[in-house]
This record gives C-alpha cells, sequence and structure tokens, in this order.
C-alpha cells in the first residue's frame, strides 16, 4: 500500500546540504580568482651599502693588502691610479707591493721620512649578487722612506691606504 504521508526530508539534512553546496561554492570562486594571479614572492630588501677599503701591512711595509670592510663585499678587481701615472692592477687579491709604488714616484716623494700621496681608486666588486662599481679620488696612501745602509739604496715601506 501506498504511504499517504509521504517522508519528509529531515531539517538537519536539508541544512547540510546547503552547507555543501555553500563550501563548494566558496572553493570554486577560489579556484577561479587564483587563475590569474601570479605567486607572491617576499623578497627582503636591503640599501646597497658603499665600498670602504682598508689596508693591513704585510711583510714589514714591503706589501700592504687593501680589501673591503663590508665583509658582504666581494672584490673582482682594484685599481689604484697615482697622479698623472698609468694605473696600478691589483687584481682580485688587493696586494700592493712597495717596489711597485717605488716605480711610480719620483723627485721629493723619495726623500727620507714619512710620506703621503692621494690615489685615485676604482674597484669593481660584488655586494648580495650585484657587480658593482666605485670610483674615489678621496683615497690617501701613506709610506715612509728609509735610507739604506752603506750597500743598500733607499727602502720605501708601506703604511696605509686611507680616506
Amino acid at each position: 500500500m501506498s504511504d499517504p504521508h509521504p517522508k519528509r526530508m529531515p531539517i538537519g539534512e536539508i541544512i547540510a546540504f546547503a552547507a555543501l553546496i555553500v563550501s563548494a561554492l566558496g572553493v570554486w570562486i577560489a579556484w577561479k580568482s587564483s587563475k590569474n594571479d601570479q605567486p607572491t614572492r617576499v623578497v627582503e630588501q636591503h640599501p646597497a651599502i658603499p665600498l670602504t677599503l682598508r689596508s693591513k701591512v704585510q711583510n714589514d711595509g714591503r706589501e700592504l693588502t687593501i680589501s673591503p670592510v663590508e665583509p658582504s663585499h666581494a672584490l673582482e678587481s682594484l685599481n689604484l691610479f697615482f697622479p698623472h701615472l698609468y694605473p696600478v692592477e691589483l687584481g682580485s687579491e688587493g696586494t700592493l707591493s712597495a717596489d711597485t709604488v717605488q716605480q711610480k714616484l719620483t723627485g721629493n716623494a723619495l726623500d727620507k721620512g714619512a710620506h703621503a700621496v692621494k690615489v685615485g681608486v676604482t674597484a669593481h666588486y660584488v655586494e648580495m649578487g650585484k657587480e658593482r662599481t666605485m670610483t674615489s679620488d678621496s683615497y690617501v696612501l701613506r709610506y715612509r722612506v728609509e735610507n739604506g745602509g752603506l750597500f743598500s739604496g733607499r727602502s720605501l715601506h708601506l703604511v696605509s691606504l686611507s680616506r
């Protein structure tokens, strides 16, 4: 026999079915809107730090090692420019010899005593993966000239390179 009262869907099932439809609609909208968006890239930006050089005396002043102060800088090449002369190429090691300086200097610059000469610097370096160049005329090379003994000539000793 047929049931005179058809069974109705319980209210809990109606609410669950509606929630399923709303959830599916939300997933579809999110999927549709994410197709056009590119992935978000978060990159921390640091301002560039200007290159500053320091020097360290080696071999009792026979050599001067020039290197960046900032550890995030990697020196690729370094050139020193003496006034009115060709540049001295130091490469990535940054080692300047007293003999090289002595060959570049003339006249009173080789008299006995302490001296300073203004030099230009051009450096190619890498900072945070980017190649950069620094040019400066504000460095001073300090050195001293000593008389040798009875059988030797003058001896030039490098003291520092600073701003």
